[in-house]
C-alpha cells in the first residue's frame, strides 16, 4: 500500500510538460494560469460595463467590495504618487486567490478528466498507471510563484532608479546603513543580500503554503480513495483560512515594495 501511495503523490505532484531541458513547458499551470486570469479580467470587465448607480447586483457588490478593499489597501501602504499600483495590487490579489481556490477541488477530479480526454481508458486510470499528467494549481509550482515575484522585482528597479535615478538606487546600496567611505563594501554586501531577498521571499512564501496544503489533499486522497471526500472538506474547511491570506500578503507586500521604492531619501 505504501508503494502504491508513493506512486500517488508522485503522479498528482507531476506536472504535464512539453519540451526538454531548459525549454521544459508545464503546459497545466500555463493553461490554468492562462484560463484564471482570463475568468477575472472578463467578470470584472463586464461587471464594469454593467455597472448602475441604481440598485446593484449581487455580484457587483462583490466586484466593489473588493476594488474597495485593495483601494484602501493601497491608499494606506502606497506613500508615492502612481496610477499603476492599485490597478497591480487589483490583478496580483484576485489573480492569486483565483489559482489559490483550485486548491479545493477533489484531487483526482480534473487529472481524471485530463486523462479520459487524452484517450486513457478507465481501467488504467483507476489502477494508477496514468501517463497523463496534470496538475490544477498553479501556485504549487514554483515556476508560477517565482515568475510573479520576479516582475515584482522588475518594477522595484525600474521605480527605484526612475524616483531617484541610479545614482540615488546604488548610493541606497553602499552608503546604508553606514553612511562612512571604509564600510560601502559592508553595506553593498547587506543591501544586495537584503534586496534579492524580497522576491525570493514573495516566490517561496506563496509556494510553500500552497504546496504543503495541496499535498495534504493529495495524502487524504492517496490514503482514503473513494471515501476522500469527507476528510477533503474537513481540511478544505481548514485550508481556506489560508487561499486568501496568502493572496492578500503577496498584494501588500508587492505594495510595500513598491512603495520603498518610490521613497526618494
Amino acid at each position: 500500500m505504501a508503494g502504491d501511495v508513493n506512486g500517488y503523490i508522485k503522479h498528482h505532484l507531476t506536472n504535464g510538460t512539453v519540451g526538454e531541458g531548459f525549454w521544459t513547458w508545464h503546459v497545466d499551470t500555463l493553461g490554468w494560469s492562462v484560463f484564471l486570469g482570463l475568468v477575472f479580467i472578463l467578470s470584472f470587465r463586464s461587471v464594469a460595463k454593467k455597472a448602475t448607480a441604481g440598485v446593484p447586483g449581487k455580484f457587483q457588490c462583490f466586484v466593489e467590495m473588493i476594488v474597495e478593499f485593495v483601494g484602501q489597501s493601497v491608499r494606506d501602504t502606497f506613500h508615492g504618487k502612481n496610477k499603476l499600483i492599485a490597478p497591480l495590487a487589483l490583478t496580483i490579489f484576485v489573480w492569486v486567490l483565483l489559482m489559490n481556490l483550485m486548491d479545493l477541488v477533489p484531487v483526482d477530479w480534473l487529472p481524471t478528466l485530463a486523462a479520459l480526454i487524452g484517450g486513457e481508458s478507465w481501467e488504467t486510470i483507476s489502477s494508477g498507471n496514468s501517463h497523463i499528467y496534470h496538475k490544477v494549481v498553479p501556485t504549487t509550482d514554483l515556476n508560477t510563484t517565482a515568475a510573479l515575484a520576479l516582475g515584482v522585482f522588475v518594477l522595484m528597479i525600474f521605480y527605484s532608479i526612475k524616483i531617484k535615478g541610479f545614482g540615488g538606487f546604488m548610493k541606497e546600496l553602499y552608503a546604508h546603513p553606514f553612511n562612512t567611505p571604509w564600510l560601502y563594501w559592508f553595506n553593498f554586501i547587506i543591501e544586495f543580500i537584503s534586496l534579492l531577498a524580497k522576491p525570493m521571499s514573495l516566490a517561496l512564501r506563496l509556494f510553500g503554503n500552497l504546496y504543503a496544503g495541496e499535498l495534504i489533499f493529495i495524502l487524504i486522497a492517496g490514503l482514503m480513495g473513494f471515501w476522500q471526500l469527507p476528510a477533503h472538506f474537513i481540511w478544505a474547511a481548514f485550508h481556506i483560512l489560508v487561499i486568501p491570506l496568502q493572496a492578500f500578503i503577496f498584494m501588500m507586500l508587492t505594495i510595500v515594495y513598491l512603495s520603498m521604492a518610490h521613497e526618494d531619501h
